[in-house]
């Protein structure tokens, strides 16, 4: 029976991704399968794999077809962490895709690559999203 594993995200630069998304995301980066092209990230509380990093040398998709929404619990939280990540590395976005009264802010990290940034009090599908 398969089951799902870990989102890995492509990067040119392993050790800046490796302390961006560490730093973003309070994770853990593991000697599992550490080489030159993958590092592993764990959750710092222990409770397993989060990401995986990719050397990659392909470019990065201004619109990608899937990408990592992070969840805030308001629209506060939402601004203080869309600066906290700014602060890391990440790069706003200017993103012309926004509908009117946006609940999610795109930002992209130090590879380019896009994520969002998602207040889940305000999001439309809000009472359907799963809790943090």
């Amino acid at each position: 029976m398969l089951k799902l594993g870990i989102p890995v995200v492509g990067v040119t630069d392993l050790p800046r991704a490796v302390a961006f998304w560490t730093q973003a995301l309070d994770l853990v980066a593991t000697e599992e399968w550490k080489n030159d092209t993958w590092r592993t990230l764990n959750h710092a509380d222990g409770s397993g794999r989060a990401l995986a990093l990719a050397h990659s040398a392909s470019p990065v998709e201004s619109r990608p077809r899937l990408h990592l929404d992070l969840f805030t619990e308001t629209r506060e939280e939402q601004q203080a962490e869309v600066r906290r990540l700014i602060s890391l590395g990440a790069q706003a976005v200017a993103w012309d895709l926004y509908p009117p009264d946006p609940d999610f802010v795109v930002l992209a990290d130090p590879d380019g690559n896009i994520f969002c940034v998602v207040d889940l009090s305000h999001a439309p599908s809000g009472s359907n999203r799963p809790p943090l």
